[in-house]
């Protein structure tokens, strides 16, 4: 059984601001999950609707089953003894969440005097081992948050996140502010303890490189959806979706002067959550959008092995990519447009054909003709008579004849509806 399942979590904001709109996510323990999205993807609202720490007025829907225990529908006596003991989570920005009139040795022991039952001296004995777990004398328990570095309370944050040996640990950008070596430091401690201590991890952050470093899994959110999930290398390297692709381009190359020259991007910013557009959330910035995606939501359908995503371009048959403006034209003249030129070639005979490898630049026979008229007469219907319909859908993003319809699913994920909606 699965440490957490979430099933369609719901949140939705005072004011009609839908966060989080239909979440599905699974781990097990000992496995670390990376959450990946730009800032107002509803990343932190997820977070803190796992552990039931959203503001009051959010309506919650759906279920988060933790060890098969619905924490939603959970009293509040079960909750503050989940807390800590069964999920802790580690929040974004450590002095905000530090208490800076507390010395962190108390604020660690705190959780402990209450799960644990522990005496005073039980509890700082404890305190000093968590720090020194984290790699932080035990002599600093004493100290004030201010009187400590960034990269040291994000480790006492970890300490207090790790006091009552939970089984899941929600960090929510633990690495924020840090220079790159404590970032690091920092990701190889989260790493070996959820490697020591099997326990599941989901860490979120906006930076898709280190997530895929870091974690087994990634998913990747925009306005409020998963819209990619699979293996976190793979992800990376070859998102299917094409918002996971602009994250991922987002970060130049080592070694490589055209992605440090030429960085890519995208352009515009999430959605406001209490205005998401029809259709495909993503589709105003998205560079291979169809008039389907405007009006039809995708789900996530099978990407691969182990991989999903919700993109209309991801092919019935799980092998689909959403591919690129530029990929779309380079593309024209393969399989694709190969049974249009054919068919042409029903007209003008043999030398339509040889009008057609002309066209493309090819050396064949009919670059070397006796007479001047035979070229010109076969290139005209090889260049005006071969259906445009398959180049123009390549370039358009729509799979061409033969390759089975464009999203295999709509937002009601009925495959007819894309069928007979697909352009």
């Amino acid at each position: 059984m699965s440490l957490l399942e979430v099933r369609d979590l719901r949140v939705t904001y005072p004011g009609g601001a839908a966060a989080v709109r239909g979440v599905d996510l699974s781990l097990a323990p000992g496995e670390k999950l990376g959450v990946a999205g730009e800032s107002g993807c509803g990343k932190s609202t997820l977070a803190l609707a796992l552990l039931r720490l959203l503001p009051p007025g959010a309506r919650v829907g759906g279920e988060v089953l933790l060890d098969g225990e619905d924490v939603l529908t959970m009293k509040w006596g079960r909750v503050r003894a989940v807390r800590w003991a069964g999920a802790s989570i580690v929040f974004q920005g450590a002095m905000h969440s530090l208490n800076a009139v507390h010395r962190i040795g108390d604020q660690i022991a705190e959780p402990i005097l209450l799960h644990r039952r522990a005496t005073p001296a039980g509890a700082r004995k404890r305190a000093g081992e968590l720090l020194e777990q984290v790699g932080l004398p035990a002599a600093r328990a004493g100290a004030y948050p201010h009187e400590l570095s960034g990269g040291q309370r994000q480790r006492v944050m970890i300490a207090m996140a790790l006091a009552c040996d939970p089984r899941l640990i929600v960090a929510d950008e633990p690495t924020t502010a840090l220079d790159v070596m404590i970032q690091a430091q920092i990701l190889r401690l989260i790493e070996g303890l959820v490697g020591e201590q099997d326990v599941g991890l989901i860490m979120i952050s906006h930076d898709l490189a280190v997530l895929a470093d870091t974690c087994d899994r990634l998913a990747v959110m925009y306005a409020g959806r998963v819209v990619e999930e699979g293996p976190a290398r793979q992800v990376y390297d070859d998102a299917r979706h094409p918002y996971g692709r602009a994250l991922a381009e987002a970060f130049p190359t080592i070694g490589d002067p055209a992605s440090r020259f030429a960085p890519r991007g995208l352009p515009g910013d999430p959605p406001d959550p209490a205005a998401v557009p029809s259709g495909c959330a993503f589709h105003p910035r998205c560079p291979v959008a169809l008039d389907l995606c405007a009006a039809q939501d995708q789900p996530l359908r099978e990407a691969g092995a182990r991989r999903r995503a919700a993109c209309v371009h991801v092919g019935s048959d799980g092998t689909g990519t959403p591919g690129d403006g530029t990929a779309a034209e380079g593309e024209a003249p393969t399989e694709d447009a190969a049974p249009a030129r054919e068919g042409a070639a029903d007209d003008g005979g043999a030398s339509a054909e040889r009008g057609a490898s002309a066209e493309a630049g090819e050396p064949t026979e009919a670059a070397e003709p006796a007479e001047p008229e035979a070229p010109t007469e076969t290139a005209e219907p090889a260049k005006h008579d071969a259906p445009t319909e398959t180049v123009e859908s390549a370039k358009r993003g729509t799979p061409a004849e033969g390759e089975g319809p464009a999203g295999g699913g709509d937002a009601s994920m009925e495959d007819d509806g894309v069928r007979s909606s697909a352009p």
